[in-house]
């Protein structure tokens, strides 16, 4: 069976085709005129050309597109028109999904032609909040957030690796600096180097069914009562979270039954619990209630925003800061379920934010003695 593969072109000239390939244009042309040389005219191309075109598509395709026969004009093969046929089915029945697609391309790549529009690639640990900030700045600053979720770690490995300009991550609103957050992150960020843009703060806990029938209000009670509970996986923030709690409660992860059974996301946390597969998972607040699921509080953490100090006066950062800023987004943030915003779109330094690197002052030296008092 032989592949479609689509094509598009950019042209700053309107233009009525949608999606066409060149074959049937040739096709067209020769069925209409009957001969190559008044095909090649009508299409403004060289004999030549056509000519060679002809015999390329026939070697691809494998059977003769154009008969010739002695005194006789050039026609099609069978084969030549099937595939005439199969693109006016083909036309006639996809036309409205092709224009669709075609403006949909064209709102895209509007963006590139827009001097005002910027661009910013994000890699993030997954929040919902992000695509609230997305919509909202592509409609009231025309900055357009490219964001691909993904762990926390891995959000900064991309960061660091020249992926993405920014990266998102959490930690506690106040972390400690012996904990697994601090061992996780520490290596990957560097004073100096990286600064953070605050974003807001949110609220972690369990994700239980309506009415909390199993009473659950700590990790100690899903332990106790042998709850099924739903992780997320290594690597994302809050599978780093969870340790830290279960370090702090004096548990093991093999209290948990189904530590090992994970879902990619804090939506899918609360989707495992809302179809009965789990009774409690750790997530933010806002996926359980936009699902009706109860929640119970375990834990306030900031969520940062991470960009190489050497990017702050790129203009897709300073849109960035300046939308943050906005007291319209400040508002639609703090509508969110168990969400607040602090020092949103300022630039702020790991040491202030993270407790992990201490500075002490360089001690001044201790001028020799000249022999005089």
């Amino acid at each position: 069976m032989h592949r479609v593969q689509l094509h598009y072109t950019l042209r700053r000239d309107a233009s009525d085709a949608l999606v066409r390939h060149p074959l049937i244009d040739l096709l067209q042309a020769v069925d209409a005129h009957g001969s190559i040389s008044a095909a090649a005219r009508a299409l403004g191309l060289s004999y030549r050309h056509v000519w060679g075109e002809l015999k390329r598509w026939e070697d691809e395709l494998g059977s003769e597109l154009i008969l010739w026969e002695k005194g006789q004009s050039a026609r099609l093969s069978d084969f030549g028109a099937k595939l005439m046929w199969a693109e006016r089915q083909a036309q006639a029945r996809l036309s409205p999904q092709i224009e669709a697609l075609r403006a949909d391309l064209e709102r895209a790549f509007a963006v590139a032609f827009d001097p005002s529009a910027h661009v910013l690639t994000l890699y993030a640990s997954h929040d919902d909040a992000l695509p609230a900030l997305r919509a909202h700045a592509a409609a009231e600053h025309n900055l357009h957030l490219d964001i691909r979720f993904t762990g926390s770690v891995d959000a900064i490995a991309a960061l660091n690796e020249g992926r993405c300009i920014m990266a998102g991550f959490h930690t506690l609103t106040q972390p400690d600096p012996d904990s697994l957050a601090a061992r996780t992150y520490k290596p990957l960020l560097q004073p100096g180097l990286h600064k953070i843009i605050g974003f807001g703060r949110r609220t972690q806990g369990l994700i239980v069914a309506p009415g909390n029938p199993l009473g659950l209000h700590s990790l100690h009670d899903v332990a106790r009562t042998g709850a099924r509970f739903v992780n997320r996986p290594m690597g994302s923030g809050t599978r780093v979270l969870l340790d830290d709690l279960l370090a702090d409660a004096g548990l093991s992860a093999a209290a948990l039954s189904g530590y090992a059974d994970t879902e990619p996301s804090h939506a899918a946390v609360a989707q495992a619990v809302a179809a009965g597969q789990a009774d409690a998972g750790l997530g933010i607040e806002l996926a359980a209630r936009s699902r009706g699921l109860d929640f119970v509080p375990l834990a306030h953490e900031d969520y940062h925003l991470v960009c190489l100090k050497s990017a702050l006066e790129q203009p897709a950062i300073q849109a960035l800061r300046a939308t943050l800023h906005s007291a319209a987004w400040q508002e639609r943030m703090a509508a969110l379920a168990g969400y607040t915003c602090t020092r949103c779109g300022d630039i702020l330094s790991l040491r202030e934010r993270l407790p992990w690197w201490t500075f002490r002052p360089k001690k001044r030296p201790i001028p020799a003695s000249d022999g005089h008092r």
